[in-house]
């Protein structure tokens, strides 16, 4: 993955050995140095435990390095696509996910809604959030390293009920889930 991470550290005047210790917990500066140049993969708790190290927004170490920005130029109505009145800069993709732990789910069988090589990004929510994601797409770990994934419909302090995508199935109720994460961006390359 491109990143940031080598030229904010050098901004900041931080050497590989110096950037490895201010991570929490350390790291090697060989571990750095990997994750700079895309050697090693940038996990999520990577991209956040290097963000704190150097005081960014985890975004920020992801941000492209165009010379000008995306902009968004139209809109889709019922009559076609209309140019916007005022362009204005498109938002990053990572930016619009909001805080919180964040999961991706890979689509490798069409399901419902959703096709074959779609990335759904999932947004982990806290227990007393739930009922904001009623009737939204989730995803909940099961027992034996498995998951469940479908529309919330039901919930309780100790259980989840979901409906999986597509016709034909039944509700699934995982009791005691250790976290819930809700769909909130769907990558799709046409």
């Amino acid at each position: 993955m491109i990143n940031r991470i080598r030229t904010i550290r050098k901004e900041k005047g931080l050497t590989l050995a110096g950037l490895a210790t201010a991570c929490t917990p350390p790291t090697t500066p060989q571990t750095i140095g990997r994750l700079e140049t895309g050697m090693r993969t940038l996990s999520i708790d990577w991209l956040n435990r290097i963000a704190d190290a150097l005081q960014v927004a985890p975004e920020a170490l992801l941000e492209s390095e165009r010379d000008e920005a995306v902009m968004v130029v139209a809109k889709l109505t019922e009559a076609g696509a209309e140019p916007l009145t005022a362009p204005r800069e498109a938002p990053e993709p990572i930016a619009m996910l909001g805080n919180g732990p964040l999961s991706v789910m890979e689509i490798d069988a069409m399901a419902g809604e959703y096709r074959v090589g779609d990335r759904l990004w999932m947004r982990h929510i806290a227990p007393h959030d739930r009922a904001r994601a009623i009737n939204r797409d989730v995803l909940v770990p099961r027992p034996g390293g498995r998951f469940a994934f479908g529309r919330l419909i039901d919930f309780s302090d100790d259980m989840v009920a979901l409906l999986p995508p597509g016709a034909g199935h039944r509700q699934i109720v995982v009791k005691e889930p250790a976290w819930l994460a809700q769909a909130v961006l769907l990558i799709r390359a046409l």
